[in-house]
């Protein structure tokens, strides 16, 4: 296994972490949520890209569809949201699976232009067919069951923290399955060098589909939850913007190491969050200096970053140990 993955000691102090915020910060339940819905996606996108190697800048398409997804199954009438969830989760992996296995041809830049393409193509429909997707106004008012018939939502969004949380476990958990797995190392091949592995007798293309698959069900998971919890739909979801913030939060965070993910958004979203409330109109100058630097001190983003600062520190200690200087 990749050894990015395997950070048991770090891993179970993240999520006790991330159980603590419902106490620690009661009052940012919201932005908490928002953070969680944001990480799901990411690692979405760092399954297709960190992981497989596919070029994309259209991922925003399979988290409007999920989220439009779970929209409309509310407005039908299924009221019940971890159905409504997995549903909109399998209808996003569907569309994947009609659209991947044209997009999957291209490699490289003509790749990001395919995927570029598709998703505006999405956005402007979603913005003319308003009779189905309410337009420039959204999908508003969403009424939903309690959690497991028991739990109600909130105004103070402890619910919908906790919901989306165990939503991220599960799909961060199957993601490291996933790459953890025999097809996640042929894929890690695949990324390095595919034509290798076709003359290894790989099946390059099914490989590749089936990894896209599984990332656009996260995306759509996750725009389901973001759905779910925000009661609201636009057509924002779709747009260009939502695929330029999840991949710089993989490429802050570090691809391919599906930590990067959950640590790039989290980042993310507080220096979104706080350098919007210090000054709403140049808040992207924050994250963009935030990026270069990242970027400038060196590959695998913040994650390779302690990586490389925590080896270090154990070469040193190891030396110290052994009476070297």
């Amino acid at each position: 296994m990749n050894r990015l993955l395997q950070w048991p000691s770090l891993e179970a102090p993240f999520w006790v972490a991330a159980l603590a915020v419902v106490v620690i910060f009661p009052s940012d339940l919201s932005l908490a949520t928002a953070i969680a819905v944001m990480a799901l996606f990411a690692v979405s996108l760092d399954l297709a890209l960190g992981i497989a190697g596919i070029l994309t800048l259209g991922h925003a398409l399979y988290f409007g569809a999920g989220a439009y997804a779970a929209a409309a199954l509310a407005t039908l009438g299924w009221a019940e949201p971890v159905s409504g969830v997995v549903l909109a989760g399998i209808a996003a992996a569907l569309l994947a699976g009609v659209a991947g296995p044209f997009i999957l041809r291209s490699r490289g830049l003509p790749l990001i232009m395919v995927t570029l393409v598709l998703g505006l193509f999405a956005f402007e429909l979603a913005n003319k067919a308003s009779d189905f997707t309410g337009g420039d106004n959204g999908l508003s008012d969403i009424v939903l069951a309690p959690v497991l018939g028991v739990f109600h939502w909130s105004v103070y969004a402890r619910v919908e923290y906790l919901y989306v949380l165990a939503f991220l476990f599960v799909g961060f958990q199957g993601a490291k399955r996933i790459v953890g797995s025999s097809f996640g190392l042929a894929l890690r091949g695949i990324r390095d060098n595919p034509v290798r592995m076709a003359y290894l007798g790989a099946p390059v293309q099914s490989h590749l589909l089936r990894a896209y698959l599984s990332s656009a069900l996260l995306a759509g998971v996750a725009g389901a939850l973001s759905a779910q919890t925000t009661r609201f739909v636009g057509t924002d979801v779709l747009s260009i913007n939502t695929s330029i913030d999840v991949l710089v939060m993989l490429v802050l965070g570090g691809t391919g190491s599906l930590y990067g993910a959950l640590v790039g958004a989290i980042v993310y979203m507080l220096v979104h969050h706080l350098a919007a409330e210090w000054n709403p109109y140049h808040w992207m100058f924050i994250i963009g200096a935030l990026l270069v630097f990242v970027v400038r001190i060196g590959e695998g983003g913040l994650v390779g970053i302690a990586r490389r600062i925590t080896e270090r520190s154990r070469q040193t200690i190891g030396r110290r140990a052994k009476g070297r200087p």
